[in-house]
């Protein structure tokens, strides 16, 4: 499968972006999909991931309460939706895709984005 991710830039502090990735190549149903990012200077990180249909998901602990990742699988695209950006949420964020459950570690996903950057200013 084939991702793309879109929707990064720059926001103030408190503020809000809405992430997309779009899906293309493979049916997009098929795969857990998560939401990773990777600061400069610092390894790729798990933080949020999405069942195949959508009924559950998980939260690295410093975003729960804040971020809200969803899947549309009739328009082959995953969203991660950002509230209350803090200063340390500066990374490129990066989506994927994996054929195996609840996995949050990098190399359990084969298929991943090309990244979009977000910066978060205090």
């Amino acid at each position: 499968v084939q991702l793309q991710a879109s929707g990064g830039g720059l926001v103030q502090a408190g503020g809000s972006l809405r992430l997309s990735c779009a899906a293309s190549g493979r049916t997009f149903s098929n795969y857990f999909m998560g939401w990773f990012r990777q600061a400069p200077g610092k390894e790729r990180e798990f933080v949020a991931g999405i069942s195949y249909i959508g009924g559950s998901t998980d939260y690295e602990d410093s975003v729960k309460g804040r971020f809200t990742i969803s899947r549309d699988n009739a328009k082959n695209t995953l969203y991660l939706l950002m509230n209350s950006l803090k200063p340390e949420g500066t990374a490129v964020y990066y989506c994927a895709a994996s054929s195996w459950i609840w996995r949050r570690a990098v190399t359990d996903y084969a298929f991943w984005g090309q990244g979009t950057q977000v910066t978060v200013s205090s």
